[in-house]
This record gives structure tokens, sequence and C-alpha cells, in this order.
């Protein structure tokens, strides 16, 4: 039997597991989510590229296929994708829209030309990686996720007046730029880019898939913040000889 239930530890207590469980169930369907990414990165970039198809995309049938389309950048417009990695380097990622020549009347397509460090962010101390004139681009289909559950409170919000992006907005980016951008976006597959700068081709195959554990260890701790709590209210033994 509980004692009776003292109310500091019990208000610290609940919310806390709801919590706990709630970033554990999280990560569950972190892990399902990721299984699907996997399976399909695996198997479409491997694919042929195919010339990418005008409108919008079904994300079903095209995230990670291969495609290649020939037009040119429009340098002026770049924006930026921050908090980016690469082998442990912060950076970010340079998002440049590109306007197709080979299909008249095609949308503006975003385009992930790839990483850079911060001290590259300005174009100037990359200028030889700029891409000027025509040009084809081979890359991978991407689609914008939506931000859902606990990610609205780990992922800030855009600032597009500051031109400091922490996530793909089409709508968003298309209003910054003055254009009707498609559902989708394409990570530039080119790594060898004059100056070395923009490092395109940020995909990964070997893709880890961790969130099992992750879950793991938000229920353990559940689990034992519950068991902490009981035995806090467990009355204390009583001394036989106090009643004699």
């Amino acid at each position: 039997m509980l004692s009776r239930l003292k109310l500091v530890p019990t208000l610290f207590t609940i919310p806390s597991l709801i919590v706990l469980v709630s970033l554990g169930v999280w990560q569950l369907q972190r892990m399902e989510w990721k299984a699907d990414l996997i399976s399909k990165l695996q198997e479409r970039s491997t694919m042929a590229a195919e010339t990418l198809p005008q409108g919008d995309l079904s994300m079903d049938d095209m995230e990670f296929r291969q495609v290649k389309m020939t037009g040119h950048f429009l340098n002026e417009s770049e924006m930026f994708l921050l908090n980016r990695s690469l082998n442990g380097n912060p950076g970010l990622h340079v998002i440049t829209p590109f306007q197709r020549d080979d299909v008249p009347g095609a949308p503006v397509i975003l385009v992930n030309r790839g990483w850079v460090p911060f001290d590259k962010k300005e174009q100037s101390t990359r200028e030889e990686g700029l891409i000027d004139g025509q040009t084809t681009v081979n890359g991978i289909v991407r689609f914008q996720r939506p931000i859902t559950g606990l990610q609205h409170v780990f992922l800030p919000e855009n600032e597009p007046e500051r031109n400091m992006w922490y996530s793909i907005n089409s709508t968003q980016m298309g209003t910054q730029i003055g254009a009707s951008l498609p559902n989708f976006y394409v990570v530039d597959g080119n790594d060898m880019v004059t100056g070395l700068f923009p490092v395109g081709r940020q995909w990964r195959l070997d893709i880890p898939n961790n969130h099992l554990q992750y879950a793991l260890t938000w229920f353990f701790l559940a689990i034992a913040l519950a068991v902490i709590f009981v035995l806090y209210h467990r009355p204390p033994k009583q001394d036989p000889q106090s009643d004699a």
C-alpha cells in the first residue's frame, strides 16, 4: 500500500512520465519512418536517372529517384539551410533556385547544392563554385516533411526575412523568391565542384537506425521514475517492538 501521495512529488512525476512516454512513442514512430526511408533510398538511388517530370510529384513514386534537368541557377536568390554538418564539421546547405531550360514553361526548382562551412556562406568566398550559364543537374528527388509532434518544440521557425531556414518550405521559399514552387526539391549529386564548395551529393546510403535504442532509453527512464515514486510513498515498516 502507498501512503498518502505528496503534492509536490506527484506534480513533478506525472507530467514527467507523460513526457518520457511520449518521447519513447515518438522514437518508435521515427524508427518506422527511418526503416522505410533507408529501403527507398537504397533501392531508388541506384536506378538510372530520368528526366525530371513537370509539376508536383508523388512522394511514394518519386522520392529518392535519380533525375536530371537542364537549365541555369538563379545564384542571386540563394537560401541557406542552417545547422547542417559534414564529417562532424558545422555549416549549412546552399539552396539555389534552378530555372529549367529543357522544358518550356517548367517551374523553378529548388536545388540543394550541398554543404559549406559557415565561413564560406558569402558568395564572395566561393566564387569558383558558382555555376553561371546553362548546366545539367543530376540528383535525387526529396520532399519537404510536415513538422509534427515534438518537432515543433525542437525545430526553430524559419526566418525568411533574415534568410535563415531550418527546414525546406516551398510555400515560404517561393514567396521569398517570387516564384511558384512544386512540392519537392532536388539534391544535387555533383561532388566535383570547382573551388570545392558547395560539397554536393549530401545524402547517405548507410543511414543508421538507432531509434529503437532511443525509445527504450526513454521508456526505461519512465519506469525508473515510476519505481522511485512508488518507493518514496511506501509507508515505513513498523517496529514490532513499538506495539509491545
